[in-house]
């Protein structure tokens, strides 16, 4: 083995089980380790984790450096190295041994710090031998420093005294950064379900009587809001430390998202949100008969969700799912956290910035799709997605074109040559990229079964990393994989689009309008504290949008440009294009874009490099050279309390925005004991009319229906009902018109909803029915305090109860070229999906076996598409 001269640098990577550069020394005072600099040596390096882009550790050995003496500190020495204090013959600096030690067993490379460090003498002034051999006998000590000469040698020393309670005391505040966050999260996760789960009380307990146009917030009591600033507090008080807690900063995350989106579930009776009954109803529906009914219901032709817990349920032997509903939306949040986390582990960040995107993640999610719903369930699957697509296939290569000298390909060329954001994608074997790639595919294909929007998420973001030359993955998928869309879009749906064209093609192109229905027509209110809701929401997305902006800024001035986080922001934006989706789109759209969007406000706050990185910087960069820079501790804590400041504000403003609807969307006790009443008599069928001020095909019912019996049970019909609770006739007409076993339904979840968004009077409710308890052609079958049902009082001779329509109908409607379509379909998806396992060995692997499924594969793409088009208008213009 070559020896490396005594004192010589060498630029060779430090020695295995050895610190990162850059990384602080964990040493305790005192101890050295081979190749670092003697106690008292100075450096020029920066702050421990945020050095200076031009200092550096002084490098061991240096020629020309002066011999520094041992401090009072130095009680202990390196093995191996020269009683004088430079390095030993044949051990390499940076402390990789490249030689057995003096006196050693001939082992060439320490395994861990412990085995570099050993206890030695001090040496004699004047750099001598040490008083002791490491192999040889020991040598009579002499007398130790500050000890009298009279006193026998080798007497050993008095024992130290114990402790005092003062200097326990002061050691326990000392430890504070380490046990002080783990108290104040659980002390705040325990204070804050005390108060909502106590009987309402002064600073505590929550009264549902209490909740008003701003929501569940105008409810909560003070305490509430003191836990989650502990909470939150705790939670910074980590991530100020220089030190990575993952597990303490993942479990502080979590007591928040309990706190927040777990809110709901503590304080209602029954589980929340009207429409997550009706996805229980398909679930028991699919589980009763086998069988989905896309003639029941559009969501039926992708029942993937609905199948998998109808097979769950049946399986565990569940037959109430209330708990299932009640607690789905913190579940949902919980395990959005797994992937997300996951995604930020691949991009150029500080910990600060990872943790504090993390959590403000959870903070602005405020959209409330995370409910029992196919929606919840595919958006889960879409951040696994994107993780996967990041770890395992992700690209990171650094410009070899030169940059043109002017124009726009000139600013491009600039960004492509900047530091990329993520982190290159390295050592990864090829069987775990097929099994990768595999878990991708079986992702998409789940979201192609179970949602509408969240395939085409997925195929968008694919595409983008494409074109901005992020992942490793060909062209081949994105075709393989949009195909299956439309496949099953075109044979699996085909009962629901072939009368409703329109439906889904009319708003395709139609921007404006789909932007104008999904932002103007969303503030409109008459309650002006509701209205303050629907306009916090706006605000919050102009604050996490300007954060963003500002992160992207302060990452290009250090010369980064994230791409990933920048497609993930701006792909969902494309949905505005494709349809209004019930004037909801707008809320998708900020719900897929908030990854990106959390990820680059975090970079607003802490927009530097890694330690680690080869381009640390201070906290603070000046837009103009000549400026002249701030102290970077300074503006570290500076940053530190402005991000603590807008987590504040974000979680204030989440209750409002998140639970500003909870007036009506709460569910109570007795709106569901009235649907059970209609349950128990819909043999064979019935009907329950819902109130509306104008009827609409647009229109929800504001009630907790479809829980069972979804064919049997019609919820199609609407009452129209006027501001004056006296009129009644319109409702009273609209019952007289339908068969026997029809039941108008009052509750209190409509009745809110028509005070706060319709402007009706506040003792609506109580004099509408009043006045249907007047009427002589009605009967009132059920009445508590949340909810009454109405049917005839009489009926006419020879009406009976009809049958429910059937679910099965005839079968889908066909064209003569689905089985040409079918076998292109087949041999398209085995040719592109072998094209890209043979690509995963590299760009250069079996060239002509590719060229051949190319060959084989463009013309059968044609074919099945061709054929998808054809069945678009042939079915459409024969039905």
């Amino acid at each position: 083995m070559k020896v490396q001269p005594t004192g010589t640098p060498t630029t060779g990577s430090p020695a295995k089980g050895g610190p990162a550069p850059g990384a602080p020394s964990t040493d305790a005072p005192g101890t050295r380790v081979a190749g670092s600099p003697a106690p008292g040596t100075p450096s020029t390096g920066g702050p421990a984790g945020d050095a200076s882009a031009t200092g550096g550790p002084a490098k061991a050995g240096s020629a020309g450096a002066p011999p520094v003496q041992a401090g009072p500190g130095a009680g202990r020495a390196v093995a191996g190295a020269h009683p004088s204090g430079g390095p030993a013959t044949g051990a390499a600096p940076g402390g990789a041994p490249t030689g057995a030690a003096p006196g050693g067993t001939g082992s060439g490379t320490a395994h861990s710090l412990k085995d570099l460090v050993r206890p030695a003498t001090a040496p004699p002034p004047g750099g001598g031998a040490p008083a002791q051999s490491p192999q040889g006998p020991p040598a009579q000590a002499g007398p130790a420093q500050g000890q009298p000469l009279g006193q026998p040698q080798g007497k050993p020393q008095q024992a130290a005294k114990p402790r005092t309670l003062r200097a326990r005391a002061g050691a326990l505040v000392a430890s504070a950064p380490k046990w002080l966050p783990v108290l104040l999260t659980l002390e705040g996760l325990v204070m804050y379900v005390l108060a909502l789960k106590v009987p309402p009380g002064p600073l505590r307990g929550v009264d549902p009587a209490d909740i008003d146009g701003l929501g569940l917030i105008s409810a909560l009591p003070t305490s509430a809001f003191i836990a989650i600033l502990i909470m939150l507090v705790s939670f910074f008080v980590t991530v100020s430390q220089s030190t990575d807690r993952k597990f303490l900063l993942l479990f502080q995350i979590a007591a928040i998202t309990f706190a927040l989106h777990g809110a709901g579930a503590l304080v209602a009776e029954e589980p929340r949100f009207p429409t997550a009954y009706i996805h229980a109803g398909f679930v028991e529906f699919i589980g009763r008969t086998g069988e989905t009914a896309i003639n029941i219901d559009a969501r039926m032709g992708w029942p993937g969700f609905f199948a998998l817990f109808a097979f769950v349920t049946k399986a565990a032997g569940i037959s109430d799912m209330t708990t299932i509903l009640q607690w789905t939306p913190l579940l949902s949040n919980l395990l959005y956290l797994l992937p997300f986390v996951l995604i930020l582990r691949q991009v150029v960040a500080t910990t600060r910035a990872r943790w504090f995107a993390a959590l403000l993640f959870v903070l602005v999610q405020w959209i409330g799709q995370d409910y029992f719903s196919p929606q919840g369930f595919t958006f889960a699957l879409y951040l696994a997605f994107v993780a996967i697509l990041l770890r395992w296939f992700g690209r990171v290569e650094p410009r070899t074109k030169p940059i043109p000298p002017k124009g726009l390909r000139k600013w491009i060329g600039k960004l492509d040559a900047m530091t990329p954001g993520e982190l290159a994608n390295t050592g990864t074997f090829r069987a775990d990229k097929l099994l990768m790639l595999m878990m991708l595919v079986a992702l998409f294909v789940a979201s192609v079964a179970s949602h509408q929007i969240t395939p085409f998420m997925m195929l968008g973001v694919l595409t983008a990393f494409l074109i901005f030359r992020r992942t490793t993955l060909t062209w081949a998928l994105p075709f393989f994989l949009g195909l299956m869309v439309l496949a099953w879009i075109s044979y699996m749906t085909v009962g629901f689009w072939a009368s409703q064209i329109d439906t889904i093609f009319g708003g395709l192109g139609n921007i404006l309008a789909n932007l104008r229905s999904n932002t103007g027509d969303r503030i409109e209110g008459t309650d002006p504290a509701h209205a303050m809701v629907l306009q916090a929401r706006l605000g919050i997305l102009a604050v996490i949008l300007g954060c963003a902006a500002a992160g992207l800024f302060r990452r290009l001035r250090r010369g980064v440009f994230d791409r990933s986080a920048l497609i993930l922001l701006c792909v969902p934006v494309l949905a505005l294009g494709l349809q209004s989706y019930g004037g909801e789109i707008g809320l998708r759209i900020y719900m897929f874009a908030l990854p990106g969007a959390c990820l680059l406000a975090a970079y607003a706050f802490f927009p530097n490099l890694p330690a680690d990185s080869a381009d640390v910087r201070e906290e603070t960069v000046p837009l103009r050279k000549r400026n002249v820079r701030f102290n970077p501790e300074l503006t570290k804590k500076i940053s530190l309390v402005l991000a603590a400041c807008f987590a504040i504000m974000f979680a204030m403003a989440f209750f409002l925005a998140r639970y500003g609807n909870e007036k009506f969307e709460r569910v109570t006790t007795g709106e569901v004991a009235a649907l059970h009443y209609v349950y128990d008599h819909d043999s064979p069928s019935a009907k329950v009319l819902y109130l509306v001020p104008k009827e609409g095909p647009e229109v929800t019912p504001t009630l907790p229906w479809g829980e069972r019996d979804v064919e049997r049970v019609n919820f199609a019909e609407q009452a129209l009902v006027f501001k004056d609770p006296s009129q009644v006739d319109k409702a009273i007409e609209k019952l007289k018109t339908q068969p026997r076993n029809s039941y108008l339904m009052v509750s209190r979840g409509q009745v809110s909803y028509l005070q706060l968004n319709e402007g009706f009077p506040a003792d609506w409710g109580e004099r509408f029915r009043a006045a249907l308890d007047k009427s002589p052609d009605l009967k009132k079958v059920l009445s508590n305090d949340d909810a009454a049902l109405y049917t005839w009082k009489k009926f006419v001779r020879g009406t009976e109860i009809p049958e429910p329509n059937p679910y099965k109908g005839r079968g889908d409607p066909t064209t003569p070229w689905t089985p040409v379509g079918i076998g292109a379909l087949a041999v398209t998806w085995v040719t592109l999906f072998g094209y890209e396992i043979i690509r995963l060995n590299g760009p250069t692997r079996a060239p002509r076996a590719r060229k051949r499924l190319l060959f084989l594969a463009v013309p059968a793409f044609a074919i099945a598409l061709a054929v998808i088009v054809e069945r678009f208008i042939y079915i459409a213009q024969n039905n």
